[in-house]
């Protein structure tokens, strides 16, 4: 394996911390829950995508790129962090933000127009269909632009995450967990984490939460992410095949879909910040967590299992949330 090779630049502070939630576990009456806080990463507050980018950009850099483009949702975590980057390293940054631009900037769209980085509207293409165009467009300006892929989910992205598995094993103080629960979106953490699992020869359960109802517009959420494995794998000359079948990837929790905040999000978000004084986003963390929750509650997780969730960050789009969360009368937390 050849993962020591790899370039890649500091962005970010590691390792994140590793957390008990014990208050949070003895109001579920359930199993001893951990958290691994990658919303502590450092970069444009924090978040899982530093981990990605400090590969990415560092092969941008080697290409001799001086722009950087990627796409996403108008609150996208990964491109607030994918700015912030390319602010640190002086390069010029194009996000290309689905929907239209509002009255009035929140959130990561704040925090996006702080590190000065150029935004184009994209209307319903949120996931990077009109990259091509803004490429050549900047092609022709006399730029050397360098595609950041959708949620910096590609091999450089997931092979950060074996990084992130080896930092759990010198933290975690001979424990194992029998699980692993994290929002699953665009692949490349939960294919980091496999390999991760794989390399370290662990035992726990990784199961995935997706959060959208239509993950990716080329193929299903699935293969997608049973090809970046085995291509990732490929990559630093592992010999591992992994297969479809072998996933875990829970989508009971979708609800009414990408950004739709709900009973359940808003639930897992109160009971956190309640409990543990920590702060989920609505759109990944606080679904993945309202997953777990479930998973407690329905008793697929047991009271003696240990569980450890991945929080991935996303803090600053509870500001842009405002008004879907309601937490004047929570009657679970009461």
């Amino acid at each position: 394996m050849h993962l020591a090779h790899i370039e890649k630049t500091s962005l970010g502070f590691f390792p994140t911390p590793l957390v008990e939630l014990s208050k949070l576990s003895q109001f579920l009456g359930g199993p001893k829950i951990f958290m691994k806080r990658d919303d502590l990463t450092g970069l444009a507050l924090g978040g899982n995508k530093t981990r990605k980018l400090e590969y990415i950009m560092a092969d941008a850099l080697r290409q001799g790129c001086d722009t950087v483009i990627t796409a996403g949702a108008a609150q996208s975590n990964h491109c607030r962090q994918t700015a912030a980057a390319a602010a640190m390293l002086n390069l010029e940054c194009h996000l290309l933000l689905g929907g239209e631009a509002p009255n009035k900037a929140q959130g990561n769209l704040l925090l996006d127009q702080m590190f000065a980085c150029h935004i184009h509207w994209t209307g319903a293409n949120r996931k990077g269909e009109d990259i091509p165009r803004i490429f050549e467009q900047l092609k022709a300006k006399g730029k050397k632009p360098y595609l950041v892929p959708y949620g910096g989910s590609n091999e450089l992205g997931a092979i950060s995450f074996i990084d992130a598995v080896a930092e759990l094993e010198h933290q975690k103080k001979g424990r194992e967990f029998s699980h692993v629960v994290f929002a699953s979106s665009s692949g490349g953490t939960h294919a980091g984490l496999i390999l991760g699992k794989q390399i370290y020869n662990k035992t726990f359960e990784l199961v995935g939460i997706n959060i959208d109802k239509d993950t990716n517009i080329e193929l299903p959420f699935e293969q997608l992410v049973t090809q970046l494995v085995n291509a990732s794998a490929k990559t630093i000359g592992l010999d591992y095949t992994f297969s479809q079948e072998q996933l875990i990837l829970n989508s009971d929790y979708v609800g009414g879909g990408y950004g739709i905040v709900g009973p359940q999000e808003n639930e897992a978000i109160a009971l956190t910040a309640k409990f543990e004084g920590i702060l989920l986003d609505p759109v990944y963390t606080g679904r993945a967590m309202s997953g777990l929750i479930h998973l407690i509650r329905s008793g697929k997780i047991t009271k003696n299992d240990e569980v450890l969730f991945w929080h991935t960050g996303g803090a600053p789009s509870l500001f842009a949330y405002a008004d879907d969360l309601d937490f004047s009368q929570p009657d679970s937390v009461n």
